[in-house]
């Protein structure tokens, strides 16, 4: 079994439904010392984080920082009994294929002219990546003991959870108030979209959420004269808002959306009008506007249509971009170009992720990972040779930056 190969196991053997680690960064940590890296761990409330790095001290002169970023918390399995092998037991298939009898099952996918999977559950988000990372860094630390700048790797426990309130937004706090400085950070999530290298987040869209209560007079549906229906007195704004064109997006990303994720008012009772509604909504917004913006906006169409409301918002994230001419972004297009033989996708779109908090330290951020396509789901996998082929991609990246 590769290297990778067998840490991708160990850490998909680890049971960490987010926030919780189960081990996984305790295990990296080592390997990392033994290295030749220097272990911080950053823990935050019940929130486990790890900062090693290799190199000279952050100081004026002493060349730039490049770190890699990942996590090591998975999102539930949802019903075991619907995964085809159990979800914390890494399986690699067709073939017959476990992490314990690897020849077996690479001799009989040959056979049957499969390309075997590793199936478990963060394969592709992103223990695989996380291994890749290490082994990487591991690799480039032994080559390049005297590299130029600092190399690190920044890992936490708190990325899949609903707040990401003590993950890496926490570390980049920590980070600003000390003078850290990042120059270049590659995500390992998973960015490819059918092969490895066909597609590089080059830059997020922003996300602006708000919780909104219409506020209303409960009463008898048999006498709506003495009540006061908030669902009939939002549906006109909301139709407004559903409607808005909020910009027209520019060349880095796509138009404005708005979207409603949930809406809930009633007693359970159909013959009580009820008293409030409640809804959720959100705004994944890129460089065309701003929060403040977009705030303004939507409060101004609930106060033209008269409403009685609360609205809480919170930003979750602004919008960042690479340029094109950034060192890191060219540098991760010519390796997807050399070592994958393909022109990679140069992208803003998806969702967010934790680069969004590394980005306003000034770094440039790029994503790079496997094939996303089980990402969350059942039964969630990353080829093999996928993974095996990561490693040369991070380790390129701190050849050609640092080497």
């Amino acid at each position: 079994m590769s290297d990778v190969l067998d840490l991708t196991c160990d850490l998909i053997r680890r049971r960490s439904l987010t926030p919780e680690d189960a081990g996984c960064l305790p295990l990296i940590g080592e390997r990392l010392a033994r290295a030749g890296f220097r272990i911080e761990q950053l823990r935050y409330g019940e929130v486990d984080n790890l900062w090693a790095t290799h190199g000279r001290d952050n100081e004026p002169g002493s060349g730039p920082t490049l770190i890699f970023l990942g996590h090591t918390d998975v999102v539930p399995t949802g019903p075991e009994s619907a995964w085809r092998s159990p979800p914390f037991e890494p399986t690699v298939r067709d073939g017959d294929y476990s992490c314990d009898r690897p020849d077996r099952g690479n001799q009989q996918a040959a056979i049957h002219g499969r390309t075997p999977h590793l199936y478990g559950r963060g394969a592709a988000d992103m223990k695989g990546s996380v291994a890749a990372m290490v082994v990487a860094l591991e690799q480039f630390a032994a080559a390049h003991p005297q590299h130029r700048g600092r190399v690190g790797l920044l890992l936490t426990s708190d990325e899949e959870g609903p707040t990401n309130l003590d993950g890496v937004r926490r570390v980049a706090e920590h980070f600003r108030a000390g003078g850290e400085r990042i120059d270049w950070c590659v995500v390992g999530e998973p960015s490819s979209r059918e092969k490895l290298g066909d597609l590089i987040r080059v830059g997020r869209r922003g996300s602006l959420s708000g919780t909104l209560a219409v506020h209303g007079v409960q009463g008898h549906v048999a006498y709506p004269e003495k009540a006061l229906n908030p669902i009939h007195a939002f549906a006109p704004a909301l139709a407004e808002l559903a409607a808005e064109r909020w910009d027209s997006g520019n060349a880095d990303f796509p138009p404005t959306s708005f979207q409603v994720s949930n809406l809930h008012a009633g007693t359970g009772a159909n013959n009580v009008i009820p008293g409030t509604l409640s809804a959720l909504i959100n705004f994944r917004y890129g460089t065309a506007r701003t929060a403040d913006e977009l705030r303004a906006r939507t409060e101004a169409i609930l106060q033209r249509h008269g409403l009685d409301y609360t609205l809480d918002w919170n930003l979750s994230g602004e919008p960042f971009l690479t340029p094109p001419q950034g060192r890191l972004r060219e540098a991760v297009v010519a390796i997807c170009r050399e070592l994958c033989d393909l022109d990679p996708e140069q992208s803003t779109g998806g969702g967010t992720s934790d680069g969004r908090f590394i980005a306003p330290l000034g770094a440039e951020v790029v994503e790079l990972g496997p094939v996303n396509a089980t990402i969350h789901k059942v039964d969630e996998c990353v080829a093999v040779q996928d993974l095996e082929r990561l490693p040369a991609l991070y380790r390129s990246v701190c050849e050609r930056l640092l080497g």
